[in-house]
């Protein structure tokens, strides 16, 4: 073999065990542990809520309707908009009604007269009763004429009553402060023929209802609780509770009602249980409430859907995690727990409801503990983590708002 083969094969030969070396110290580098964010459980005294979907509606909700019949001449208001008590909304024509006020008038005033002459009958036959001048069944005949006509004068009076009572209808006004709705008819149109007529709708929304179902089980929560804060309040000696009467902007006993509108916002003014319905819903299970609310700026309107919710217990150091480092798997809950030694733990939990974006854990964890919040899908048990703590502040606020839904 000349020099240059052996110089070749030893070239080659150094060649191979570099890359034999490569691939053994490649072997030899671990891959770091990826990096997770954690946060520690912490304990809380943590409002327990009955939480339930509604619809807002007027305090009072009145149909505007045409009570006579004739042609609708004038509207005078803007649809949409707030009107007072009196304010006139409505007119109609009114010529045949004040005819008809003119006729009973008349007619009014010809039994009148005719009473008059009765009486006078009757005055002049009385003395000459005694004088057997005329007959006692011609004096008897003048008293039950005169008695006739007294009964013709009060029908007549009536009549006048009746046709300006319908004459008053003509002019159609706002029975109380309210937000007047689209007007189903326009001037022109002959309006009360043969039966009422809806003109327009008109609400009272300060303040504005809600009103909503729960459940059966959730109602038993809040009714002991309302119970408990009454009998409270009685011992130390505060007036009893109005059953029924409607004190909207707090409730008496304790726990007020809270309502989220649509846009996730909460109304700035707490509410009171105004009606409780009298039986369970069988086919759905659930009972029907209302709950009022001060609404003196108008903002929320009636029809709008809105989450309403009360408190009913208060649960005492409960263990809370953020909602996001919860997974749950056929039913079984766990959270990946981030020991001291930087392993992971996957554990079983028990969660139960949820606060804000935070859920409370019942057991299976200790206030203080280490749980992954983000990356919890790239690590299994055993795996050591390089963990990065995030407060659980950063995460969701603990601020008593339940989660909880009773449909």
């Amino acid at each position: 073999m000349s020099l240059s083969h052996r110089q070749f094969f030893a070239s080659a030969l150094a060649m191979l065990a570099a890359i034999a070396c490569n691939k053994e110290d490649v072997k030899q580098v671990a891959p770091p542990p990826p990096l997770v964010k954690v946060a520690e459980s912490v304990t809380r005294d943590v409002p327990i809520y009955v939480e339930a979907i509604g619809q807002t509606r007027g305090n009072e909700e009145i149909e505007i309707s045409a009570r006579v019949e004739g042609f609708l001449e004038t509207m005078s208001f803007k649809e949409g908009s707030f009107v007072k008590k009196g304010q006139v909304l409505y007119t109609i024509d009114s010529r045949p009604f004040r005819a008809n006020v003119a006729q009973a008038q008349a007619n009014l005033a010809q039994s009148e007269a005719e009473l008059v002459r009765k009486h006078q009958d009757v005055t002049r036959y009385a003395p000459l009763v005694a004088k057997n001048a005329v007959s006692v069944q011609e004096y008897e005949t003048a008293v039950a004429q005169e008695k006739a006509q007294e009964s013709a004068v009060a029908a007549a009076k009536a009549g006048v009553q009746r046709a300006q009572i319908d004459l008053g209808y003509t002019t159609v006004s706002a029975p109380t402060d309210g937000l007047i709705g689209v007007t189903e008819v326009h001037p022109g149109t002959l309006v009360g023929r043969g039966q009422t007529t809806v003109l327009t709708q008109l609400s009272k929304i300060d303040p504005i209802d809600v009103r909503f179902a729960i459940t059966e089980a959730d109602y038993l929560k809040y009714a002991r609780r309302r119970e408990a804060a009454e009998a409270a309040a009685s011992d130390a000696g505060a007036a009893p509770r109005d059953g029924g009467a409607r004190k909207p902007g707090g409730a008496a006993d304790g726990t007020p009602f809270q309502m989220i509108l649509a846009d996730g916002s909460t109304h700035p003014y707490p509410g009171s249980l105004v009606f409780v319905d009298r039986n369970v819903d069988p086919a759905t299970g659930t009972i029907r409430l209302e709950a009022a609310f001060p609404n003196p700026t108008g903002l929320v309107r009636p029809g709008q859907y809105a989450r309403v919710r009360a408190s009913v217990s208060v649960k005492k150091d409960a263990v809370l995690v953020a909602k996001r480092s919860v997974t749950e798997a056929q039913g079984i809950s766990s959270v990946a727990v981030v020991k001291s030694d930087d392993t992971v733990e996957v554990r079983p939990v028990k969660a139960a409801d949820q606060v804000g974006d935070l859920v409370i854990i019942e057991s299976g964890l200790k206030a203080g503990e280490r749980v992954i919040v983000e990356g919890v899908q790239k690590v299994k048990a055993g795996l050591k983590v390089k963990a990065e703590a995030v407060p659980l502040e950063e995460l969701a606020s603990v601020d008593g708002k339940g989660d909880k839904k009773a449909q």
